[in-house]
């Protein structure tokens, strides 16, 4: 394994691809995968945040574009959460791990097709937390875990919430691990003014995004090529509109299709950037999944 990623390494550089948080309209990422497909856009590894590790993690697990869309056009939200009874949230969130063991051809990080990482965020210290070892599931429930609407959810003592809480593209996860090219997914910043809000779900919901959107100027640095879908005019909670955000995420990939082939092309690097570049961090790298 170890000499097949020399051999890559010196004839292109690694992609990383980012997938941000959005819930429902991370359907779009469906779109973005398809025409890496299409186009023969190599994927080296992935990083996830919220519905974004639930979409990669399915692609890393084995599943192709066609067969996630499948899932993205039939998913509920009550195949996600249950009502509970709990000072913490108003919803369980173990249906989602349920649901990755059940449809994902394999549901441990260890067996999965290319690296994986899913960003969730420790609701007591504020940190990021990257889980790449161990149970899938509990991991990508952990990065949806939309704090207030779904209960936090409990890994190795400490207590998880949704990743978009630290921020919702990880371009910076799939940087430090490996990615010399990193393309990001941003189904959530888009322009003002946000749609109005029609329950205590969608309030959150774009609560959040608010938030994503003063800090994504700085997340952006950490990217070589952002693709945006033009998806604002859909409820981040409308699942019925699957199909069209595929589309759109589609769309917007072809925008940027010549631009990513173009970063593709192996480049001599100079004396000041082999000085000046930054080292590939190991700090993100956490401990095997446990209840």
């Amino acid at each position: 394994m170890a000499s097949n990623d020399k051999s890559r390494s010196a004839k292109r550089p690694v992609i990383g691809l980012a997938l941000g948080g959005g819930m429902a309209r991370g359907c779009a990422h469906v779109g973005v995968l398809r025409v890496f497909e299409k186009h023969g856009i190599p994927i080296d590894l992935i990083a996830g945040t919220s519905v974004g590790s639930l979409i990669g993690g399915a692609y890393a697990a084995g599943l192709n574009p066609d067969q996630i869309e499948q899932l993205a056009l039939s998913i509920q939200w009550s195949d996600l959460g249950r009502m509970t009874i709990s000072k913490l949230g108003f919803y369980d969130s173990r249906r989602t791990e349920d649901y990755v063991h059940r449809k994902f051809p394999v549901a441990t990080f260890e067996k999965i097709r290319l690296p994986f990482g899913a960003v969730a965020c420790d609701i007591q210290t504020g940190k990021m937390v990257v889980f790449t070892e161990g149970d899938m599931g509990l991991a990508i429930r952990a990065s949806c875990a939309m704090p207030v609407y779904y209960t936090p959810v409990m890994v190795n003592g400490r207590l998880m919430v949704d990743g978009g809480v630290v921020g919702h593209i990880p371009a910076s996860v799939a940087r430090m691990m490996g990615a010399d090219i990193v393309i990001a997914v941003d189904v959530n910043s888009q322009h003002l003014p946000i749609a109005q809000p029609t329950h205590l779900f969608t309030v959150m919901a774009q609560s959040m995004s608010i938030m994503g959107r003063t800090a994504v100027s700085y997340i952006y640095n950490d990217a070589d090529v952002v693709i945006r879908p033009q998806i604002e005019h859909i409820r981040p909670d409308d699942l019925s509109r699957a199909a069209e955000m595929i589309t759109l995420g589609q769309d917007a990939t072809e925008r940027v299709v010549r631009k990513i082939q173009q970063l593709l092309v192996p480049r001599k690097q100079g004396f000041l950037n082999r000085l000046f570049s930054r080292p590939k961090q190991d700090s993100w790298r956490v401990t095997p999944l446990r209840k």
